[in-house]
């Protein structure tokens, strides 16, 4: 649905905004937001915030992390992957290796929890008497009432890679 034109400085404040959260193309966000009325802001607030959740690119310190897990409590949930993880070092598989094929494991969970907070798709439910479940993720005011949707996040994952590289691997470019 497209907004009433905004003006140079709203253009210019949202721009500022999505500039200090470190939006690639800032300006691109605040025109999206004011033009078409999509809350681009609040979807960038989350998807940095669901980032933090995925390793940093090219981080290793998670492997030791979690050996030492493993051995400190090795009948804990996920207790499995510590001497996994040491299976794999001992085969001569290097921790960047590792890292790399977690990394794309969990942006692929990231994208398709984005994906399943707009479009709930084919529940399969037991029973058609069964209520029907429905879900969407909403920006709320400070007393937790939602003001509107945020959908379609799934749109923005790669966008927002931290990384820069859209989960590209190093030395690729954007068209390969």
């Amino acid at each position: 649905m497209k907004q009433p034109k905004a003006s140079p400085q709203e253009l210019r404040r949202l721009t500022e905004h999505f500039r200090a959260l470190g939006a690639v193309d800032p300006e691109l966000w605040a025109k999206s937001q004011l033009e078409e009325g999509t809350p681009q802001y609040a979807r960038l607030v989350f998807l940095r915030q669901a980032w933090k959740a995925i390793i940093a690119d090219g981080d290793t310190s998670w492997i030791d992390v979690l050996i030492r897990v493993s051995e400190h409590s090795p009948r804990g949930p996920g207790a499995g992957a510590g001497p996994a993880l040491e299976r794999m070092l001992a085969a001569g598989a290097s921790r960047e290796d590792l890292a790399e094929v977690v990394r794309v494991k969990q942006w692929g969970v990231l994208f398709a929890l984005t994906y399943l907070l707009s479009d709930p798709g084919k529940v399969e439910y037991p029973s058609k008497k069964l209520p029907r479940v429905n879900w969407a993720l909403f920006e709320v005011d400070e007393n937790g009432k939602p003001l509107h949707p945020i959908p379609g996040l799934h749109e923005s994952v790669l966008g927002t890679d931290p990384s820069g590289r859209e989960m590209r691997p190093k030395g690729v470019g954007r068209e390969g």
